[in-house]
């Protein structure tokens, strides 16, 4: 077998000594193999009878929830992806879990495994509006309460709704709508030298070249 070969086997995901086990479980649409890490896409629905699975079948060990955090797709119909890192102590090994939502429909809470994790649900509410069906504490956790909007979704205008100012009447600091003092300003991003077409020196080039024709 040629070293190509063995990469290409390596890649497969018949290679993967887990994935048919995982593709078996309930509520898994499919898993892929993306840049050596291995993902999981999980139908919302079933998304925490799989987790308590992966969390406490042997063969899988993924003890710790590291990491939830969201993408937003505005073109697609269920708009959002929560995605969750999970860790195995026991194997050393980490797995990417993937479930796709809109707007309207929450998310099942995986507070019920593992507790800590109500601060990153909380994070994807606050900053891209997705609900989490179980999570007791919807407070936001990034912005103020006051915010209006979810500011990582990819309709949030640049400029926000409301900003802050010290009013010296009223002695403390206060929200106001969002007042330009200019106009956007568009900027073609060219390097400045790409916008430059001589050079000190170019015409010492220019005359030595003539003399010699």
């Amino acid at each position: 077998m040629t070293e190509r070969e063995a990469t290409e086997e390596m890649a497969s995901p018949s290679a993967d000594p887990f994935h048919e086990a995982l593709l078996a479980l309930d509520g898994v649409s499919a898993v892929v193999m993306e840049q050596d890490e291995r993902v999981v896409h999980v139908e919302r629905t079933q998304l925490l009878s799989l987790m308590r699975v992966l969390n406490a079948d042997p063969r899988f060990a993924f003890e710790q929830c590291m990491d939830i955090c969201g993408v937003d797709w505005p073109e697609r119909v269920e708009r959002f992806d929560v995605v969750y890192q999970l860790l195995s102590l026991t194997r050393n090994d980490r797995l990417r879990v993937i479930v796709a939502t809109d707007e309207e429909r929450p998310v099942p809470s995986v507070t019920p495994i593992w507790p800590g994790t109500s601060w990153w649900e909380r994070e994807v509410w606050d900053l891209f509006g997705v609900h989490f069906d179980g999570l007791v504490d919807h407070r936001r956790i990034l912005t103020d309460y006051g915010f209006e909007g979810h500011p990582l979704r990819k309709d949030f205008p640049l400029t926000g709704h409301v900003e802050l100012r010290y009013d010296e009447d009223e002695k403390r600091v206060v929200y106001d709508r969002v007042a330009l003092t200019q106009e956007f300003r568009h900027f073609d991003f060219l390097s400045p030298w790409e916008a430059v077409t001589t050079l000190p020196g170019d015409e010492k080039a220019q005359r030595k070249t003539g003399s010699s024709s």
